[in-house]
């Protein structure tokens, strides 16, 4: 997960900050495409939106390491990454 510059959703009638991205492959066509699940989280509230991106083309063939993924889905959404979510457990 990775924290990201704050996005303003509407969720449950309300706007509410998203301030992390998770994100992971649902669906892979081996040499040629891989669709990821993307959520959208608040603190304190959890997931306020999902959705599916697909990579395709000359990104899915660029795509060679974790952070590459990482910068194409937030490109993709139009969002700035800030860091790394630190896990909260003890």
């Amino acid at each position: 997960m990775k924290t990201i510059q704050p996005v303003s959703i509407w969720f449950n009638g309300e706007v509410k900050q998203a301030t992390i991205l998770d994100a992971y492959v649902v669906n892979l066509q081996l040499g040629s495409s891989a669709t990821f699940l993307y959520t959208l989280a608040a603190v304190g509230i959890g997931p306020i939106a999902t959705g599916n991106i697909v990579m395709t083309g000359t990104d899915y063939q660029n795509w060679d390491q974790d952070s590459f993924a990482w910068d194409w889905v937030a490109n993709k959404l139009g969002l700035v990454i800030t860091g790394d979510v630190q896990n909260q457990g003890a």
